[in-house]
């Protein structure tokens, strides 16, 4: 009977394992390539390249969004403190629910601080996307 109990112990640890996503792994070299891609994304802002911004998004948001013209706009209209910052300074990089988070502390042109949680995402050929960016409240103001 205890063999029965450790075996179903084993079946249910199992199950609730296969069914978490995978925290994704990163080292230092995937570290400063997701720093690299959105340092790019906000230079291409910076030059109104659409182009070259939209280039950065992950194919789910490419999907979304349509054309260049379209995610630029959004993204003037929506992230005025990611498509124009004062001041950029990065922060932690994270997993948050199998998802692996870029916070990045911005000064908006508004002189506003903001936090932005770039959602990351490795493609196929082992280059980062952007697979989202949201902006939340900045726990603090200091760059």
């Amino acid at each position: 009977m205890g063999g029965l109990k450790y075996l179903l112990t084993i079946a249910a640890l199992a199950f609730l394992l296969i069914g978490r996503p995978a925290a994704a792994q990163v080292n230092d070299t995937d570290q400063a390539a997701i720093r690299q891609v959105i340092e790019q994304q906000l230079q291409a802002f910076q030059h109104d390249d659409g182009a070259g911004a939209f280039a950065f998004a992950s194919p789910f948001i490419q999907k979304k969004f349509v054309n260049a013209d379209i995610f630029m706009e959004m993204v003037k209209t929506g992230y005025p403190a990611v498509y124009r910052p004062k001041s950029v300074e990065f922060r932690e990089l994270k997993t948050d629910n199998g998802v692996l988070v870029q916070q990045v502390f911005l000064i908006g042109p508004d002189g506003r601080p903001v936090l932005a949680l770039y959602e990351m995402q490795q493609q196929p050929d082992g280059t980062w996307k952007i697979n989202g960016c949201y902006i939340t409240q900045a726990p603090d103001q200091n760059v």
